[in-house]
């Protein structure tokens, strides 16, 4: 029954089709679904090491009973931004892209605020603009964007009386940059409570280790993220000279 919901039976195949090591296409074409659906049930209950068919199963029921309001509007790409392309692929997508962020950690209105952002040509919606896209509160959208943007994920950039929230290719190296903050916050602590436990004993020499082991950490990540850097927007020049021989 294809664009229904899945079968037991279609998970069942599914968890077997991932233990063979098939990839989400093949599975998708054994049971007769599109990619996009196979990719977000996987990444929704568990991703592809610990999908099992009975819990996603259990899963989807205990969803649908939960389920007592009528659902947000789905996201819908702007006229502006479909330029061609199949609005049901891309809102598909969209929410393939933002079971992925949520999997790599984002709350959830943070990750759907993301996929957002990452899907329009620009890079960037206003606050009224996301809350017509993702039908969600206004309030809902200014609590996701002060979290993405104390992981260096979004950019504020004033527009007279409003604000455009904005990602661009530097803002995945500003993340890393967030993180290595965050380690050296914890190396710092980690150090701090070395001196009130007492070097040599056992909690502090525990601690000690961890501030060790972050603080050559921030070091690699820092060094790969300025040379990442480099290889980014070395491509980026590359692509803008083309255009303009172009």
């Amino acid at each position: 029954m294809p664009g229904g919901r899945l079968t037991q039976q279609e998970r069942k195949r599914i968890a077997q089709g991932l233990v063979e090591g098939l990839a989400y296409a093949e599975i998708a074409r054994l049971i007769g679904r599109p990619t996009s659906t196979v990719t977000r049930e996987v990444m929704r209950n568990g991703g592809p090491v610990a999908y099992r068919a009975e819990r996603a199963q259990r899963a989807t029921e205990q969803r649908s009973r939960r389920r007592i309001a009528p659902p947000a509007p789905e996201a819908r790409p702007g006229p502006r931004e479909a330029g061609g392309r199949d609005p049901e692929a891309v809102r598909a997508y969209e929410e393939t892209l933002t079971e992925v962020f949520l999997r790599s950690g984002l709350p959830r209105m943070a990750a759907r605020v993301q996929a957002a952002l990452a899907l329009t040509d620009s890079g960037g919606l206003t606050a009224a603009e996301l809350v017509a896209r993702l039908g969600i509160s206004p309030a809902s959208v200014s609590k996701a964007v002060a979290f993405l943007e104390s992981q260096g994920l979004v950019r504020r950039h004033a527009e007279g009386r409003r604000e455009r929230y904005v990602i661009d290719n530097g803002v995945w190296y500003e993340s890393i940059l967030a993180s290595i903050r965050s380690n050296d916050l914890i190396v710092a602590t980690a150090r701090e409570g070395v001196r009130v436990l007492g070097a040599g004993t056992p909690a502090a020499i525990r601690l000690e280790n961890t501030a060790r082991f972050l603080d050559f950490l921030s070091d690699s990540l820092r060094r790969a993220a300025e040379e990442a850097r480099d290889v980014l927007f070395a491509g980026l020049e590359e692509e803008a000279g083309a255009r303009e021989q172009g």
